[in-house]
């Protein structure tokens, strides 16, 4: 059913994914640089999520997608990608890092090929000079969290907490305390993770005392919590008790935005923009190019008309790119439409 439709849908094939990682390290492209300017919060945000990890879609052959175990992106075509979106006037870069980087507190989670953190360093500093702003993600979702290792399998256990938090707190310091952490948080479902060999779903309680468990972590090392927003989908108490403090992003990858035009599903995705926003929740609305080419810059037309100024921090563009029989193309593709909504 197309109401249904969702990023399982597009993750189920992935053609392409064997990008082999150059040699050459990115060191040499860039100096150290100062982190972005002091006015970036009164800036709009126009920003492109990246996948440097891959490993966050199912533990089967039958699952969105066969695990990941090496790095997929070649550094070329990750420099080409940052600055192409530098060019376009984009300003943010949110990076999935998953286990595409050798972190110091659990080195056991990187993958093949993974990133020394001096090298990632050293391109956080080349980006910031193209004037991106990093910002990064790691998925907390027990649907998206394959790159966790053993620990995903560990959900809810006090060595599972210990590690998270050790990981968040690395990161932040990492990208030397960043504005934003996002922690994924979505598609937490019986049904999306039905082919899944191990099937973990949090529910009531359990879930949302985790959830607040992150949401602390993030204000522990005084970063702000940003998050998919698709939980409210199915359960309306939710922005009952979520702090406000946490930065939304409900995600529509369709081209219709007509409520009268819309099925009840897909009716209450959009609907849940005019929710976030009668909330009062700061959010940055998400599209992508999945589906259709159309889809960000009716979005963006639809939110400038219909969402508080004060409360639109910007937009995301993502591509999901792994069933794509050309995701470089795709990803580029991404970046122009969203150059084009800006204009």
């Amino acid at each position: 059913m197309k109401g249904k439709t969702t990023r399982r849908n597009f993750l189920a094939t992935s053609a392409a994914l064997a990008m082999a990682p150059m040699a050459s390290t990115l060191s040499s492209l860039a100096a150290p640089v100062p982190s972005p300017t002091a006015n970036a919060e009164n800036k709009m945000i126009w920003g492109l999520l990246l996948h440097l990890g891959q490993k966050m879609w199912g533990d089967s052959p039958n699952a969105y997608t066969p695990p990941i175990d090496h790095m997929t992106w070649k550094d070329s075509f990750w420099v080409e990608v940052t600055e192409k979106m530098a060019s376009a006037g984009l300003n943010m870069v949110v990076i999935d890092i998953g286990e595409a980087i050798q972190y110091e507190s659990h080195p056991e989670i990187a993958t093949k090929g993974a990133w020394s953190i001096e090298k990632f360093r050293k391109d956080l500093d080349r980006m910031r000079k193209l004037g991106l702003e990093p910002i990064p993600k790691l998925n907390f979702s027990a649907c998206h969290d394959l790159w966790l290792g053993e620990y995903a399998r560990m959900v809810s256990t006090p060595k599972y907490y210990e590690v998270c938090a050790d990981l968040i707190k690395e990161v932040v310091e990492i990208f030397d305390h960043p504005r934003f952490f996002h922690l994924g948080y979505d598609e937490e479902t019986f049904w999306h993770q039905e082919t899944f060999d191990y099937i973990v779903i949090r529910q009531g309680d359990l879930w949302k005392n985790d959830f607040l468990f992150f949401i602390d972590q993030c204000e522990k090392n005084q970063v702000r919590p940003w998050i998919w927003a698709d939980y409210y989908w199915h359960h309306k108490d939710f922005f009952n008790w979520a702090p406000k403090s946490i930065v939304m992003s409900n995600w529509y990858y369709d081209a219709e935005f007509d409520l009268e035009k819309l099925g009840e599903s897909e009716a209450n995705y959009v609907q849940t923009f005019l929710d976030l926003d009668k909330a009062g929740f700061d959010q940055i609305p998400t599209g992508s190019n999945w589906s259709c080419d159309v889809n960000f810059g009716n979005l963006v037309d639809f939110c400038k008309a219909n969402l508080s100024k004060e409360r639109l921090l910007g937009y995301l563009q993502t591509n999901w790119h792994f069933e794509h029989v050309d995701p470089d193309q795709h990803i580029l593709n991404s970046i122009k439409l969203e150059q084009d909504a800006m204009y």
